[in-house]
Formats: C-alpha cells, sequence, structure tokens
C-alpha cells in the first residue's frame, strides 16, 4: 500500500485531566501534557504506518516553530513528508484540547496554513504513482479543488477516500457534492453525515451521499461502532468495549486501519473492524499517536477484544 494522505496537519496540545479551567490567573495540576501529530490527514497517516503502509504526507504548513516539531514527529513516525509546503507568512494549525475525565475533547483551535492548500501545491506525479490517495478536510479547500484532484487520482487507477473534519453543523451539501462521484470510500462521523446530508437519519443521509457518487460510506457512531452504506444495503460494525482515555484521533485511526484492509483485500465488514479495532487501541491513551502495535497486533485485538453490545 502506497498512499498519499492529503489535507489537513494539526499540531495538539493535549491536557489531561481537566474537569474545569481556572478563573482569572489561577492554575491546577494535571496527570499529563502532550504534544502530537494530529489532522485528517497526519492523524490518519500516524496509524496507516503502523499498520505498515507506505506513506507519504501532502498539507500546508508554516515555517514557525510549531511547524518544526510537527514535521519531526512525523519523521519520526516513519512518514514521508517531502510533500509538505512551508508557508512563510502563515502559522501552522495547532488545538489545544484539555481532555475531561470520560475522554471528552473540547478543543481551542487555529485553522493556521491547512485553509491555503491550492492545486497548485499539490504534487500531482505523487498522486498518479500512489495506490491509494486519501484527502482529509476537503471543505477547507473547496469541493472544486478536491473534485479536481480526486479526478486526477481516478484517472490513474488510485483508490480514493474522503474523510470530513467540519462539524456537521457548519456543513451543507453543496460543500462536498461536486467530489462525490470520485471518491470511493467517504469515512464522515454520524454528526457529519447528518449536516453534510441535510438528512435527519444516518441511512438517509449516507444513502444520499452514496447516490451523489460516493461508492461505500463508512459512518463512525462513537461507542455505538460503524455503518456501512452502499446502494446495495446497509450493515453495521460494533465497537469494542474498552476503558476510553481520549477520543482524540479515534475517527482517523478507524480510516487509516479501514483502508489498510481495503488495502488488502479484505471485505468492507472485515476493514471495518480494523478500522474499529485501531480506534480502540488509540483511544486506550492520550493524543493521535498513542499505542505501539502493527497490523499484526491491531488484528490480534479485534479477535479477543470483547466488542459492545
Amino acid at each position: 500500500m502506497k498512499v498519499v494522505t492529503m489535507g489537513v496537519h494539526v499540531l495538539d496540545v493535549l491536557v489531561r485531566p481537566v474537569e474545569a479551567i481556572p478563573e482569572g490567573q489561577g492554575a491546577t495540576l494535571v496527570d499529563d501534557i502532550r504534544m502530537t501529530a494530529a489532522g485528517t490527514a497526519a492523524g490518519t497517516a500516524l496509524t496507516l504506518a503502523k499498520l505498515g503502509a507506505r506513506v507519504r504526507t501532502a498539507g500546508a504548513i508554516g515555517t514557525d516553530p510549531t511547524g518544526d516539531l510537527l514535521v519531526r514527529l512525523l519523521d519520526k513516525a516513519g512518514i514521508d513528508t517531502g510533500l509538505l509546503v512551508r508557508r512563510i507568512d502563515t502559522s501552522t494549525s495547532a488545538s489545544v484540547l484539555p481532555i475531561r475525565p470520560n475522554g471528552d475533547r473540547p478543543s481551542l483551535h487555529l485553522l493556521g496554513a491547512n485553509i491555503t492548500y491550492g492545486l497548485d501545491d499539490v504534487p500531482w506525479a505523487a498522486v498518479a504513482e500512489a495506490t491509494h490517495l486519501h484527502l482529509g478536510g476537503p471543505e477547507l479547500i473547496g469541493a472544486d479543488v478536491a473534485a479536481r484532484i480526486l479526478a486526477h487520482a481516478k484517472e490513474h487507477d488510485v483508490v480514493t477516500s474522503v474523510d470530513l473534519l467540519a462539524p456537521g453543523e457548519l456543513g451543507t451539501f453543496d460543500q462536498i457534492e461536486p467530489l462525490l462521484p470520485y471518491v470511493d470510500y467517504l469515512l464522515p462521523n454520524d454528526d457529519q453525515i447528518l449536516g453534510f446530508s441535510g438528512e435527519g437519519d444516518l441511512v438517509t443521509g449516507a444513502k444520499k451521499l452514496v447516490a451523489a457518487g460516493a461508492g461505500l460510506v463508512a459512518v463512525t457512531r462513537g461507542g455505538d461502532g460503524a455503518l456501512l452504506v452502499t446502494a446495495e444495503g446497509t450493515e453495521a460494525v460494533p465497537a469494542f468495549e474498552i476503558d476510553v482515555v481520549d477520543t482524540t484521533g479515534c475517527g482517523d485511526a478507524f480510516s487509516a486501519g479501514f483502508l489498510r484492509g481495503i488495502s488488502l483485500d479484505r471485505t468492507p465488514r472485515e476493514a471495518a473492524i480494523l478500522g474499529s479495532a485501531a480506534a480502540a487501541l488509540v483511544a486506550q491513551g492520550l493524543g493521535s499517536d498513542h499505542g505501539d502495535f502493527d497490523l499484526a497486533e491491531a488484528d490480534e485485538f479485534s479477535m479477543t477484544a470483547k466488542v459492545r453490545s
């Protein structure tokens, strides 16, 4: 599997546990503070590399120290960062995530350089040479730009996948409709399905996206597992029973596991099980890069761990 992960790159600063922000200039002690690479491109790249894919990542970051650290973290994970473009006049995207004791993660987010990525930045030859292109956060670069990139991939027989970034309440159908005919696998969460489709339930919303051109929609639903929707029907895949520490990066880990499974010619259900296993392994620690596991260990987890009823 030779994959290009393209789109959103973020440096996450995670603080745990945080029950409340101290008033005024007050202070409180916490158990852990970590900085990790994250985002719908970078976060997915981290888990894909663990699962044995050859990963090149593409997007826009700044020339600031935040960008330097982000590159070092990705390099350390074995990801080729040579396709990243560095902006002199724009900050690297970053988030501060105060993680609640139950694993919830409100966010303070800086968009930064991610929104500056455009057609002149795309490594067209690298995309054509890949077996897979994963585009994360297409709504930040615009539907027409995203459609051009995905169409180029399809012209070169590259398997395409897309994950969304914006919360459902900010989504509209016209933000993604032009790119759907070029998407083999769409990997949103349940909130995004409802917001971007404008429908009132998940199956109807996912089927609307399939009817507009997406080959398969794999909807993540947190502890309720995943829902696979195609023109032929729907199938539910349960999540695993774990003690959640932090849900940061779980959607990206699911995407990575699902796509790795597809690259190994597994059925969509089998791929979703691998995706759920990867997400569960990441959720047991702090940050998108949590877990020192490989493909064999993720598969072993999926065969031995208890599923949620």
